[in-house]
């Protein structure tokens, strides 16, 4: 049976300074890398033989508005089936910058997951066969999962707070 420790501990041998933040909420691995090591760390464990960690359980992309040159961060779920072992992968990026390489390589289905993030997110996925809307009409000029937007409408008055809670 596949341990976090182990799993850490050889990652960290293998790609060094390149992942840090190492935590373990509820008991899922979870660690940050930079988007250079993005995809070889994803083919490491999917063709280590050991680990073999062969399934994109999910993509999504996360936005921190108030994180100065860590604005977005791309989070990739992977599971290895054979071990029944999970791991959680960030990469932040900077909204100056917010591209990183596409996973459909290796990941049949990061090709959708890629798509929703992109649409919700803005997030460009370099090297994506058909980075397009998936959810949202072509025409929209904003991308509704990024806090910029308040979240209600300010000049309604029909709403009494204190019926809310507040």
């Amino acid at each position: 049976m596949l341990t976090n420790q182990e799993v850490a501990e050889d990652l960290l041998k293998k790609f060094g300074d390149d992942v840090f933040d190492f935590e373990e909420p509820y008991g899922l691995l979870t660690l940050t890398t930079t988007r250079e090591q993005a995809i070889p760390m994803l083919e490491y464990l999917f063709h280590h033989e050991k680990f073999q960690a062969n399934f994109l359980t999910d993509l999504t992309g996360i936005h921190y508005p108030d994180s100065e040159g860590k604005e977005f961060a791309v989070v990739y779920h992977v599971h290895s089936l054979v071990h029944n072992f999970r791991v959680r992968i960030k990469v932040f990026l900077a909204e100056a910058d917010i591209h990183i390489p596409t996973a459909t390589g290796l990941y049949a289905s990061a090709n959708w997951m890629e798509r929703e993030t992109y649409d919700f997110f803005g997030i460009l996925f370099d090297g994506h066969p058909n980075l397009k809307r998936i959810l949202n009409i072509e025409e929209m000029d904003y991308f509704p999962m990024r806090r910029q937007y308040p979240l209600e409408d300010s000049t309604r008055e029909d709403k009494i707070d204190a019926l809310f809670g507040r």
